[in-house]
């Protein structure tokens, strides 16, 4: 399955969509036409019950160097006539929203397990948008760097509320007051990615963790067990845990699902869990309210 996107390629084999950041000349640099094709890309993955795992990654020798900065000093003024040509987004009331925060935003709300396959410079909103993933896993070749105090930004994508929460507030803090640009051994060691692979097998690695998930787990569970993780993160008290989780396994238990897994298990054979995301996840989902902007 093949969509006609321009700057991202979307491709479903074996139960995994497979996100292709296609800007190879100009090391994937993010545009907002990347922005739209890219949430337009999770739309896709939302709506196919086939799919049980999505893994992003670049083509060519980087995953994604920041932001195209092909309109020099102008690149980052939303209100010059790059910005009103590239078609940046604002709201009613004139308020401009960051593209980055749009995707960051948009692979949060994704149903469906993420992982990041980082193949080489991911930098500035590389890197960020990457932080929602759930897994990431990197390129011995990959490099990183949250440039944004050199270039006189703020980290955007939501990565203040992503990135402490990811590495804890030290190593955030320090990697964004610094600036600096650093190797995927650093990376591995401040915990922003799970694991290091030579560039020819990191693809296949972060597949088969995909396929594992496809072959070997409910889609409903898997569904419900992300959103449960992220929006739990902001919670004061696990008695909002406690409620949530209580409902669910309540509406589970006495589901398709739940049957196959526990007779799969009794009968020592793979499981074939016959539920669907969207189809079939419970009323009760989403519990939550989205914050407008």
């Amino acid at each position: 399955m093949t969509q006609p996107f321009t700057q991202i390629t979307y491709e479903v084999a074996d139960h995994i969509a497979t996100i292709t950041l296609d800007r190879p000349d100009r090391l994937n640099a993010f545009t907002v036409t990347m922005q739209r094709e890219l949430c337009a890309a999770v739309d896709l993955v939302d709506a196919d019950p086939e799919v049980r795992a999505v893994v992003v990654t670049g083509r060519g020798r980087g995953f994604c160097a920041g932001a195209d900065l092909g309109g020099g000093d102008a690149s980052f003024d939303h209100d010059s006539d790059l910005a009103a040509r590239s078609g940046v987004v604002k709201e009613a009331d004139g308020r401009h929203r960051d593209e980055g925060g749009l995707v960051a935003l948009r692979f949060f709300a994704c149903t469906k397990p993420v992982i990041g396959a980082i193949n080489g410079a991911a930098v500035g909103v590389g890197i960020t948008m990457t932080l929602p993933f759930d897994v990431r896993l990197a390129s011995t070749t990959a490099k990183f760097g949250f440039v944004f105090a050199r270039r006189g930004l703020v980290p955007e994508a939501c990565s203040s509320w992503f990135l402490p929460r990811v590495v804890g507030i030290s190593q955030a803090m320090e990697w964004c007051a610094t600036g600096r640009v650093f190797l995927a051994e650093e990376a591995l060691a401040g915990g922003l990615v799970r694991s290091l692979h030579e560039p020819d097998g990191l693809l296949p690695a972060a597949h088969a963790m995909a396929a594992e998930i496809a072959a070997s787990t409910s889609a409903v569970s898997v569904t419900l067990t992300r959103a449960l993780l992220w929006r739990m993160l902001g919670e004061p008290h696990p008695m909002a845990a406690h409620r949530v989780d209580s409902a669910l396994i309540d509406s589970l238990g006495g589901g398709a699902d739940v049957r196959e897994g526990v007779l799969s298990f009794l009968q020592k054979r793979p499981p074939e869990f016959p539920n669907r995301v969207p189809a079939d996840l419970p009323p009760s989902h989403p519990w939550w309210t989205d914050p407008e902007f």
